[in-house]
């Protein structure tokens, strides 16, 4: 099972393929942007562990030669060092305008790889081959990429968008079950933002999905990749309808932060719980019922996900500490925080409208359970 789907940016649109199997085929399917049969891939040291040598088989089989550079995993790569490494890298490979970078790894990698190719000679072109949940469904598509600063998460970057997108989900079984719940933390986002009939099914499919069932898993990634491209093709670079997508981020970002974005919270995690936060705020501003909430929660517990603060070790700041961290957040104009909230499952608006007594009330009662 294969599907495709496709991101309309005019001069700039792409194809996002979905289905196991796309790594053996990738050479027959890069082949096509290739001016000559050369690519530089940047990877991280797990992933190429896992996967490296059936890339290079993959693109091998079509002629390609490959190098490749492994960085350290975990989300402290997206930073000035390894940036300034991996562009140097490149450089000393000798990538011209015309070739390709490929992104092989999570969101990290293909996050930092897309910046990299962003401002490589001003700009070349790269592929994403995600090969995580979170990756394959959200942060492959869209051109966003960037890396984080001391102030707070991607603050630095730009807007660059790849060529292609092959989401081999064939590579989603040799996940941890963390690393695959936190991606689903962002799959969940998808139904809860703008589509309850998905949000419905995820709550009666989402233990095939956990458990390996490929069609459940080809089903899902195709779906939030559809959402989140037609986000896209609307708003590329986020002025309107695509912050829609940031649903549980202000406090995701928050709660990174506070946690030095390292493993006690992994992104997915913290969008889980962002998200739950988000529907008890909305509840708490009478937009949405009480159930709604509830009802998010509920089904995260059902998948063994964290939902509430209580389930991040160590400790956090308080209330007024995680506020101020929501104020380095890049959704703050004019000084006003923006917040994604609900009028109900399916149905998140952006608001500004916020009153601070009702976010410290939410956050004061959230730590208290701790």
């Amino acid at each position: 099972m294969q599907n495709t789907v496709h991101v309309e940016l005019g001069e700039r649109s792409y194809d996002v393929e979905i289905g196991p199997g796309l790594i053996p085929t990738a050479g027959a399917r890069i082949a096509p942007l290739l001016k000559r049969k050369k690519v530089a891939v940047l990877t991280d040291e797990t992933v190429a562990g896992l996967h490296l040598e059936a890339l290079r088989d993959g693109l091998g089989s079509a002629g390609i030669n490959m190098e490749a550079l492994a960085l350290p995993p975990g989300e402290s790569t997206k930073s000035w060092p390894h940036f300034e490494r991996s562009v140097e890298w490149l450089l000393d490979q000798k990538v011209e305008r015309n070739d390709v970078v490929v992104a092989f790894g999570g969101g990290v990698i293909g996050d930092l790889a897309g910046f990299a190719a962003a401002v490589l000679r001003r700009g070349v072109r790269f592929v994403q081959i995600p090969t995580s949940l979170l990756a394959q469904v959200d942060s492959s598509v869209g051109g966003k990429t960037g890396i984080n600063a001391p102030q707070g998460k991607n603050l630095i970057g730009a807007f660059h968008q790849p060529s292609l997108v092959l989401a081999d989900t064939a590579v989603l079984g040799t996940l941890t079950a963390r690393d695959f719940l936190a991606g689903y933390g962002e799959v969940v986002k998808y139904g809860l933002l703008g589509d309850s009939r998905f949000f419905e099914w995820l709550e009666t499919q989402g233990p095939a999905l956990a458990s390996g069932d490929m069609n459940a898993r080809v089903e899902a990634v195709t779906r939030s990749v559809q959402m989140k491209a037609d986000i896209v093709a609307r708003d590329e670079t986020e002025q309107g309808d695509r912050a829609l997508l940031n649903l549980g981020h202000t406090f995701c970002h928050a709660l990174e932060a506070a946690t030095g974005y390292s493993d006690r919270l992994m992104h997915g995690e913290g969008v889980a719980i962002g998200c739950a936060l988000a529907f008890e705020l909305s509840s708490r501003l009478g937009l949405c019922s009480q159930e709604d909430p509830s009802r998010v929660r509920a089904h995260l517990r059902a998948m063994g996900m964290k939902t509430d603060l209580a389930d991040i070790d160590g400790d956090l700041p308080g209330a007024e500490g995680l506020l101020n961290l929501m104020g380095q957040d890049k959704k703050v104009v004019d000084g006003q925080l923006r917040f994604i909230l609900a009028r109900g499952i399916g149905s998140a608006f952006m608001t500004s409208d916020v009153p601070r007594d009702a976010v410290m009330s939410v956050l004061k009662d959230a730590l208290s359970t701790r």
